[in-house]
């Protein structure tokens, strides 16, 4: 287990010992809980990637091949 420093102001430190007696706790033990929470959440990239591949699994029909032409496009610049 790894030991951390932190420094706070009066009214941060004060409001966090009457946080952590309202639930029964230490000061420390309300900051590991936190710490502990704050890692097991969900980072940006991880629900990106989620949902990412869940709209990829909604593409039921595509093919390449629907694709225009190079010349049809050019083709149609011409018009």
């Amino acid at each position: 287990m790894k030991n951390i420093t932190v420094s706070l102001d009066d009214e941060s430190y004060r409001r966090a010992r009457m946080k952590a007696a309202e639930i029964g706790v230490s000061v420390s033990a309300l900051v590991r809980r936190y710490l502990a929470e704050l890692g097991t959440e969900e980072s940006d990239f991880e629900r990106l990637k989620r949902q990412e591949h869940a709209l990829r699994e909604q593409i039921t029909r595509f093919s390449a091949a629907d694709r225009v032409s190079r010349e049809a496009v050019h083709e149609r610049g011409k018009r």
